[in-house]
């Protein structure tokens, strides 16, 4: 999929101790992910704690990842917001930074008609010239996208794609073949199953620190080798489980990057607080799984 990459990782956002962003960690860590095998970088996503990124912030970060990545990979912006024109703008903005596509979650909080999610999403697809993947997180937006909105959206030339995070299989199989839309798994427990569906990839916070592994485990898919898919999952499941089931997966990825040395903080914005060193799934776990 070249509007995207196939190995994407949903990059949290390195900060320095007081909140603000860190260019020498987003520096690292973009060279961290790249070496690791990622074509594709999410940033300003949910992963990245984007409820508290300021407009300017958000395109900085675009602008500095776009300049760091120098054409290597795809950056994608998360530009989702309950806010229509709030999310024009960051698209716009994402787009003249340099941006590849754009992120564009379901308005989360407000819990519009699917009316209001289709004609939100085509106001920020008009809004520029990138291609769009829609974001269906039902359990952070509080209302999912039907395949019925998902059918009319992907009538529109620049949606061309979804994340996945309904962990609906079935309903994922049915609208990709009917729509020709290109589905990314959302959820990293669920990316062996997704991508032996026909999904194009993934968006994976696990990504952060093991961005190897789901370059390995796609491409083992693509060439029909299930067992080998198998046996990589089944090594990632550890993984998987202490960054994305012991606490929100932003605090315990920067935890296990700040113990990898790629992050020199594992800082986050209130209301998301540091992983304790005394929590269980302590990311020294995920460090010694990840090295």
């Amino acid at each position: 999929m070249t509007d995207f990459g196939a190995n994407l990782a949903a990059m949290v956002t390195p900060m320095q101790p007081g909140g603000a962003i860190s260019e020498p960690g987003l520096a690292s860590l973009v060279d961290h992910l790249l070496a690791t095998g990622c074509d594709g970088l999410v940033v300003g996503g949910t992963t990245g704690e984007s409820p508290t990124l300021t407009e300017p912030e958000a395109a900085g970060l675009v602008r500095s990842v776009v300049a760091r990545v120098a054409g290597r990979a795809r950056v994608i912006a998360g530009v989702g917001t309950y806010d229509t024109a709030a999310s024009v703008r960051r698209a716009r903005d994402a787009e003249a930074a340099g941006a590849d596509g754009l992120l564009l979650v379901c308005p989360y909080y407000s819990r519009p008609t699917q009316a209001g999610v289709v004609a939100h999403c085509l106001a920020v697809a008009d809004a520029t010239g990138l291609p769009v993947m829609l974001y269906d997180v039902p359990a952070r937006a509080g209302i999912a996208m039907t395949p019925a909105t998902l059918a009319e959206l992907a009538a529109h030339p620049r949606i061309r794609a979804v994340k996945d995070a309904k962990g609906d299989l079935f309903e994922a199989m049915t609208v990709m073949a009917g729509t020709g839309l290109a589905y990314y798994c959302g959820i990293d427990e669920l990316n062996l199953p997704y991508l032996a569906c026909g999904a194009a990839g993934v968006v994976s916070v696990v990504a952060n620190v093991a961005a190897d592994r789901t370059a390995d485990l796609i491409a083992a898919v693509r060439r029909g080798d299930l067992e080998s898919a198998r046996a990589i999952n089944d090594a990632l499941v550890p993984l998987v489980e202490t960054i994305m089931r012991a606490g929100p997966g932003t605090t315990a990825a920067k935890a296990a990057l700040a113990d990898l040395g790629v992050l020199p903080h594992a800082t986050v914005r209130l209301p998301l607080v540091e992983v304790s060193s005394t929590a269980a799934g302590r990311p020294t776990r995920a460090t010694a799984i990840a090295s």
